[in-house]
């Protein structure tokens, strides 16, 4: 399986902070955002990712994360010059994702909780879609999935009146037949590909599958001021009272045997001895 981060896009919900620098790059206490969702398809098992960026963000990115050898991984680059919508990436994707499975994630989606990783097994898609679902208090603002019979039988992006509490988290896994299925969808009302008709045509074939994260796992979307702030300061806490590291690429590669100790060594006497590399150095040690 491939991976797409989408890290397009002009974070205008986060403006006048992210007028000149991609939201992805902004900190969540202390990495950037775009740390999370490569951890996550880290954690996944995932060696290959491609990242979607606006153009004149891409060097930015590659000085952040270079060629992914230092994660022992391999990056490639693409750019999104408009933000046409989620399922775009699929299209931008089309050569790099060829024809293998794929799991596309949201530059500013962060997970947190073991659940997601436990059914690691079932994510090997062959065939079909997966989708993960969190269950909100208020989720009119979001794909919103609605289920019978333990199937997902529609989802409705955005509705007043939501008839289910879960909705769609930016994390989507898809089989190989994805470059096909995407060059059906037309433009919604608003001119974006829309990844919910996506995932609605999946519906409609019987091939959409779905986990849903338990209360454990934790779910931020932190693409406003409130969410990127709130995200901040849960990683701050929980890391600090657990002694911990949340989603540090360096770390999930280790925990997970793409890198070794001595390559993860060699890697930090190039670093700055802040609290983020000492810590990686003293609990390798």
């Amino acid at each position: 399986m491939k991976g797409i981060i989408l890290a397009g896009g002009q974070g205008t919900r986060l403006h006048p902070i992210t007028i000149s620098y991609s939201k992805q790059l902004l900190p969540v206490y202390d990495k950037p955002l775009i740390y999370y969702p490569l951890s996550t398809l880290i954690n996944l098992k995932i060696k290959e990712i491609l990242i979607i960026v606006n153009p004149d963000q891409l060097n930015n990115f590659k000085k952040l994360l270079g060629n992914g050898s230092q994660f022992g991984l391999k990056f490639s680059y693409a750019t999104q010059k408009k933000a046409n919508g989620i399922a775009e990436a699929l299209i931008i994707g089309k050569n790099f994702i060829k024809n293998n499975s794929v799991a596309l994630i949201l530059g500013d989606n962060i997970f947190y909780g073991q659940d997601l990783y436990k059914n690691v097994s079932v994510i090997n898609n062959n065939n079909g879609s997966i989708i993960f679902l969190y269950k909100l208090n208020n989720p009119s603002q979001y794909g919103v999935a609605n289920i019978k019979k333990n199937k997902v039988t529609s989802i409705v992006e955005k509705p007043k009146k939501p008839k289910s509490n879960y909705v769609v988290t930016g994390l989507y896994i898809y089989d190989k037949n994805v470059s096909n299925l995407v060059k059906k969808l037309k433009p919604s009302k608003r001119g974006e590909l829309e990844i919910t008709d996506l995932n609605n045509l999946y519906i409609k074939n019987n091939n959409l599958n779905y986990i849903k994260l338990k209360d454990s796992s934790v779910w931020f979307d932190a693409g406003t001021p409130d969410s990127l702030l709130s995200a901040s300061q849960y990683i701050q806490a929980i890391q600090n009272r657990n002694n911990i590291l949340i989603s540090s690429p360096e770390e999930v590669s280790l925990k997970n045997k793409i890198i070794t100790k001595v390559k993860l060594n060699k890697i930090l006497k190039s670093k700055s001895q802040n609290d983020y590399y000492k810590f990686l150095k003293d609990s390798e040690n």
